[in-house]
């Protein structure tokens, strides 16, 4: 095992081990929502809406952005000990936007009478699904033992093929430096592979019209990392409105490069298209989930990968040649 500090491993660990914990935090819901009584009850809307969800984003000073996502706004109506109550609460599961939008809208119709879970103390809370996905600790389970071989298998495996490279160089005190180089620039060609066949498939989507709401260049503080203000980050902001199966959905992914940031607000005017307000677009549209679509799913900033690939396994051959 390579001699790396702990904290090291704890944090390649950290995004799994919160996923865990969040999972484990539903389930325990799951468990006290089975002893909530149920009640008939009837839909009286069954609409898409868009919410503004507050979405962390280690990137920027404030630590998080604000993002439109579409959601099935599936409005019910019950009764407890005589008062009507509503709620809009479909699952027990939590519901980050983006998923099941036309499922859920022709699972639960206006006028179709629904069966009502609902806590006996707080009888306003209610949901008319009260189980977890099926499989979901099956899928964790397997993404569990993919993490752990992920991160202790590198390491083991780069920390061995370390020492092997260090017998075959001529400098062998840069052997580290040169399997890390070499290392970064293949995570880097997977990026741009993953970019290629992302495009591949968006190319291959139904079209439909769509409307632009706004265009604009936003501004924000990155996050700092030496204790400094992080600087003035500029990016192209799109937001658009669609229908597909008669569902309205609104996106802000107008291209494979929208989430790009650049410090200079010049670079990302050149570099990204502006559209204008109320003009009219086609959309590529996910046929599998709706709420993903494009403008342009053309992955022409992939090419720069490829570049940066190169040169990082420049610097390692130049490394490994020449010390």
């Amino acid at each position: 095992m390579p001699d790396l500090p702990w904290f090291v491993y704890a944090m390649l660990l950290a995004p799994l081990g919160l996923l865990l914990f969040a999972a484990a935090y539903k389930t325990l819901q799951v468990r006290a929502a089975r002893d909530w009584p149920s009640t008939p009850g009837r839909v009286v809307i069954s609409n898409a809406e868009v919410r503004e969800v507050k979405v962390p984003d280690s990137g920027r000073e404030s630590g998080h952005r604000f993002e439109e996502r579409n959601f099935a706004n599936i409005v019910y109506e019950y009764s407890v000990s005589g008062q009507t109550l509503s709620n809009n609460r479909v699952s027990i599961g939590e519901d980050l936007g983006n998923f099941q939008v036309t499922e859920t809208i022709a699972r639960y119709p206006v006028g179709a009478a629904v069966t009502v879970y609902y806590n006996s103390r707080h009888p306003r809370d209610a949901v008319l699904e009260r189980d977890l996905p099926k499989g979901m600790w099956g899928c964790l389970g397997i993404a569990t033992a993919i993490a752990l071989a992920a991160v202790f298998g590198s390491a083991i495996g780069l920390h061995r093929l370390t020492e092997f490279v260090s017998t075959r160089l001529g400098h062998p005190e840069v052997s580290a430096a040169v399997v890390a180089f070499g290392a970064f620039g293949f995570v880097v060609m997977l990026f741009a592979l993953a970019a290629q066949r992302q495009a591949s498939r968006a190319k291959k989507w139904p079209v439909v019209s769509g409307t632009i709401k706004m265009s604009d260049i936003e501004q924000y503080r990155a996050a700092s990392s030496d204790g400094r203000r992080g600087p003035l980050m500029h990016r192209r902001q799109v937001s658009y409105t669609y229908a597909y199966n008669n569902v309205s959905y609104t996106n802000v992914h107008a291209s494979l490069t929208t989430n790009v940031a650049a410090t200079s607000n010049w670079l990302v005017r050149q570099f990204t298209p502006a559209y204008r307000d109320g003009a009219t677009v086609q959309v590529c549209v996910n046929p599998g989930n709706p709420s993903q679509a494009t403008l342009d799913p053309r992955a022409g900033f992939v090419w720069l990968l490829w570049l940066v690939a190169l040169a990082i396994w420049g610097v390692a051959y130049y490394a490994a040649v020449h010390g």
